[in-house]
C-alpha cells in the first residue's frame, strides 16, 4: 500500500481537486492521510466529508505547527509500505503511482521521482516544466533539490520510516527529507514521464529566489556543513537554475 501525506492549511480552494486526483489513480491500494494544520477555513471537514465516501480516505486535525509538523503527524500514522507526500493544492495525472512503483521495481532502489509541469492557480499550464534528471546520487542532492516534492515516492520497508526536520521551520524541510532519504543508497531514479502538476500560487515562496537565497546558504553550511567555498559554488549553481526555471521559458 502506498501511504499519501497531505497537510492543508486554509486549502479549500483546491483542496478537493487534489483529492480527487488521487482518487482517480489507477493504482487503487493506497491511503490518504490530510492532516489539517489548525485551518481557519472549511479544510478539515472537506476532508473529513471526503473520508466518510472512501474509506481509505483519512482525515485528521492539529493546532497550527508548520507543514513539517503535519507531515510528520501523518508519517507516523501511515500503514503502507510506500510513503508520498502531496500538498493540497497540487495535483497527480492518474497514472502518477503505477508509474512510480513500475520505475522503482524496474531499477530495484528506495527512491524514484518524476518530471512535472507548473500550473496556475487556475490550473492552466504555464509553460514552464521540470524535467526529471535519469539519476542522481547524494552528492548531486547537496547542491540542489533535484525531487519535487510531489513526484517523491519512498520504499520504507527497507530502512523505516524517515521525518521531516521540524527544526527547519518548514523552510527547507522538503529538501532535507529527500536528502535523508537518497543518503541511504546514495541514488535515486527520475522518470521523464511528466507525472504531476505544481501549482504556483500568488504570493508563494516558489518563484521567490531572492528571499529565499539567506536560506539556501544556511542550509548548505548549517544543515549540511558545507565548506565556505563549496557553499558559495552551490549556492551559484542553484541560483542560476532557479533563473532557468522561473524566467527562462
Amino acid at each position: 500500500m502506498v501511504s499519501i501525506i497531505t497537510p492543508v492549511y486554509n486549502g479549500s480552494k483546491y483542496l478537493p481537486e487534489t483529492i480527487e486526483s488521487v482518487i482517480r489513480q489507477t493504482y487503487t491500494d493506497w491511503e490518504m492521510i490530510i492532516v489539517d494544520d489548525g485551518s481557519s477555513d472549511d479544510s478539515y471537514e472537506i476532508a473529513k466529508n471526503y473520508s466518510e465516501k472512501d474509506d481509505r480516505i483519512k482525515a485528521i486535525s492539529q493546532e497550527n505547527g508548520g507543514s513539517a509538523a503535519a507531515r510528520n503527524n501523518g508519517i507516523r500514522k501511515a500503514q503502507g509500505r510506500y510513503i508520498a507526500l502531496l500538498d493540497a493544492d497540487d495535483l497527480w495525472e492518474e497514472n502518477f503511482l503505477e508509474e512510480q512503483l513500475k520505475l522503482m521495481k524496474k531499477k530495484d532502489c528506495v527512491c524514484v521521482y518524476s518530471s512535472y509541469k507548473y500550473i496556475d492557480e487556475n490550473g492552466v499550464f504555464t509553460g514552464k516544466e521540470v524535467k526529471a534528471p535519469v539519476r542522481i546520487t547524494y552528492e548531486d542532492m547537496c547542491i540542489m533539490n533535484y525531487i519535487g516534492c510531489l513526484t517523491g515516492l519512498y520504499d520504507s520497508q527497507k530502512y523505516g520510516k524517515i521525518y521531516l526536520r521540524e527544526e527547519l521551520k518548514s523552510l527547507r524541510d522538503d529538501y532535507a527529507y529527500w536528502l535523508d532519504i537518497v543518503r541511504l543508497e546514495n541514488e535515486a531514479y527520475g522518470n521523464p514521464k511528466r507525472l504531476a502538476r505544481y501549482r504556483v500560487l500568488p504570493g508563494s515562496t516558489t518563484g521567490k529566489k531572492t528571499k529565499l537565497i539567506k536560506v539556501q546558504y544556511k542550509f548548505y553550511r548549517d544543515y549540511l556543513g558545507l565548506p565556505l567555498l563549496i557553499s558559495i559554488r552551490n549556492l551559484i549553481v542553484w541560483g542560476v537554475s532557479g533563473i532557468f526555471k522561473f524566467i527562462i521559458k
